[in-house]
């Protein structure tokens, strides 16, 4: 089976400085990425991941898309999810983690409607209202220009379609902060630092500590363009996902 990924051109690299920099530091860590998020999830991502492709509404026969899709998890369960007369875009600017998801993906003949872009979440290089659905799973928080890529999806989903965004949560519980931080050193820096990756996992902590809390995410999908939006938040709060109705 001959797996479609579509490249970007070197005439539209990610120019965004900071972008650019977030970009070489997931193409670093792709070889652990799989690893690290069993590790500072204890496997519950999968679950998760589950749910978030669940609230987004996919169903049999729709055209979906999933937004920083890193090694693929989502992109092969909304491929399940919308079967053999669906089709599923999933986008990453990390060249070295779509690598990964497209040798996943020839492992198993039933994800063959999945198309590969090599694209960025600020610039998606689709028409208006082409989507039925869309996720992002832990890829808003490590996006430098956040609206700008809300707006986006909103721009290419369907009127009354949904987008569902797994991510870290940023807790208003003092207490579920302080876990969230002994997570990260005391479990996942340890063990990237048998990679050597040890630098590339602090930036972590900071990226939660820099992102939303639920009702902060909410009022950014409304600027960005949807209609609604609610956050739901699980794992003791350390984890959300919102789900926002174009």
């Amino acid at each position: 089976m001959d797996t479609v990924w579509r490249r970007r051109p070197e005439s539209e690299a990610v120019t965004h400085e900071g972008a650019a920099e977030r970009q070489e530091l997931f193409n670093r860590i792709a070889p652990v990425y799989d690893k690290m998020n069993d590790v500072f999830t204890l496997g519950f991502h999968r679950l998760w991941k589950r749910w978030t492709v669940s609230w987004s509404g996919a169903k049999q026969g729709d055209k979906v898309l999933d937004v920083c899709c890193g090694s693929g998890d989502l992109s092969f369960l909304l491929s399940e999810k919308v079967g053999t007369n669906g089709k599923v875009i999933a986008v990453d600017f990390s060249k070295e983690l779509l690598q990964i998801a497209a040798s996943r993906q020839r492992s198993k003949s039933c994800y063959k409607n999945i198309e590969w872009f090599e694209e960025d979440a600020v610039k998606l290089p689709f028409p208006d209202s082409t989507f039925d659905a869309a996720t992002i799973g832990f890829g808003l928080r490590n996006i430098v220009e956040r609206e700008k890529a809300l707006q986006e999806m909103s721009r290419v989903l369907k009127p009354g379609a949904k987008l569902s965004v797994l991510d870290f949560n940023k807790s208003t519980s003092r207490l579920t902060s302080i876990f969230q931080d002994w997570m990260i050193d005391y479990i996942v820096v340890p063990v990237v630092s048998w990679y050597g990756f040890t630098s590339e996992y602090r930036y972590l902590k900071n990226s939660i500590k820099g992102f939303f809390t639920g009702n902060e995410l909410e009022k950014l999908a409304l600027e960005a363009g949807f209609s609604e939006a609610k956050h739901y938040e699980f794992a003791a709060g350390s984890v959300g996902n919102l789900v926002a109705t174009r």
